[in-house]
């Protein structure tokens, strides 16, 4: 019982990304996740952006190591029935199909429940109780539903969606949660229950200090940190903020020494109050430390825009990483833009375990992200996602099947 949830059996209907962002991640941490895929087709995801011609693609790869793969046809009767087993036998069912798809395969809570009142059900869903709550959601409609696109981009610009996929990653990772916690209330109430994560909910819960910013905004009718202050318009909903932190410490992004040919040439900059007398030395601006225009945090605010464009004089003249290294010295807080190959290519996060390298049988040696979630007494090791029901016969001899059952199965197209 090293593995934190070991023990702990996952029944894993989940596809594409946000499920088995949570599947994964308690597989990760030692729950053995049983997938359960279409026979012959699998997961969609096994098929989508491949790189190599009929090998799984890193999309499907990258979602979904440390897992079993098991084949099963439910609309066959004894297909249902080693569905119907899988339930009995395991803890946890996950799954993030259309609304109302669990009932009409004849999954409905109730039903679930009667096979093992100790399972606990995940679900994702697009949008929880209500007027949308039929509606099927992917990854950048729960991004605008949920708040982060209409305060996302600059003010002359229109809605922007993130390269970070908090709708689909950011929900799993919720839902992940919220079953660890039944798990434990299972502990002393010895029941199961429905754990409900909705992709806006979740988006929304990610996007919390744009609601805050939105209760500021109708009492005070401005936000000092943002960039249409002083001069520009304030309307009755949060604007888009640009490169602006968000929160109480000004910062913005700003070039850097060869910006001219290299897009990702730049380093984020925050002028932390504390610091604002390092800032003023590092950059040869002594006068400001007593200047009044810009001495207490609220007057410079009315010079945001002159200050980081005087700053930016000076990180041009850095590369990003000569920046990082002056500046860390003074503890003036600062982060270079990485581009996806600087973070692929890095050792300390290959060294942390944050990026891994793992072997697949078809696709060869390839990069993948480890668990981002460091637990000192469980550490992770990540192993590579299943071929398309590789593990089919091993679950079910678990179950009981004999050979001849398995024959049978096949014969009827139940696996």
């Amino acid at each position: 019982m090293d593995k934190a949830l070991a023990g702990v059996r996952i029944l894993d209907f989940t596809h594409v990304q946000s499920g088995p962002t949570c599947t994964q991640l308690l597989a990760w941490f030692g729950a053995d996740v049983i997938k359960v895929e279409r026979p012959g087709e699998g997961d969609a995801t096994r098929a989508q952006l491949r790189d190599i011609p009929g090998v799984d693609s890193l999309y499907f790869t990258m979602l979904n190591h440390n897992k079993r793969s098991v084949t099963l046809n439910a609309k066959t009767a004894s297909g249902k029935a080693l569905l119907e087993a899988l339930i009995r036998h395991c803890d946890v069912l996950v799954e993030n199909f259309a609304p109302g798809a669990m009932e009409r395969m004849g999954l409905a809570w109730e039903r679930i429940h009667e096979l093992n009142p100790r399972m606990i059900v995940g679900s994702v869903k697009g949008f929880g109780p209500g007027r949308y709550e039929d509606c099927k959601v992917y990854e950048n409609v729960a991004q605008c539903a949920g708040g982060a696109a209409s305060t996302t981009g600059f003010g002359d610009g229109p809605p922007v969606v993130s390269g970070a996929q908090i709708g689909d990653s950011g929900t799993g990772l919720h839902l992940a949660l919220g079953i660890v916690t039944a798990l434990y209330q299972r502990t002393h109430s010895g029941r199961g229950q429905k754990v409900l994560a909705p992709m806006q909910d979740a988006v929304l819960n990610l996007c919390r200090v744009k609601l805050r910013d939105q209760q500021r905004l109708e009492r005070t009718h401005t936000l000092h940190e943002y960039p249409q202050y002083p001069d520009g318009h304030f309307g009755d909903a949060v604007p888009r903020a640009g490169n602006a932190s968000g929160g109480g410490q000004p910062g913005w992004i700003l070039r850097c020494k060869g910006w001219e040919d290299d897009p990702n040439a730049y380093i984020y900059f925050i002028t932390q109050a504390a610091v604002w007398p390092a800032v003023c030395k590092v950059i040869g601006e002594e006068g400001w430390i007593e200047d009044d225009a810009y001495k207490t945090p609220q007057a410079r605010l009315l010079h945001l825009k002159p200050i980081f464009s005087r700053i930016e004089q000076w990180t041009m003249t850095k590369t990003k990483f000569e920046a990082m290294e002056i500046l860390n010295q003074y503890d003036i807080p600062c982060g270079p833009i990485l581009s996806m190959k600087e973070i692929a290519e890095d050792p300390w996060l290959r060294m942390s375990g944050t990026v891994v390298e793992v072997e697949h049988p078809t696709r060869g040696r390839h990069l993948t992200v480890g668990n981002p979630i460091k637990l000192s007494d469980s550490p992770t090791e990540v192993t590579r996602a299943p071929l398309l029901g590789e593990h089919t016969e091993e679950v079910l001899r678990e179950l009981g099947y004999t050979a001849s059952d398995m024959n049978a199965l096949r014969a009827e197209g139940a696996i």
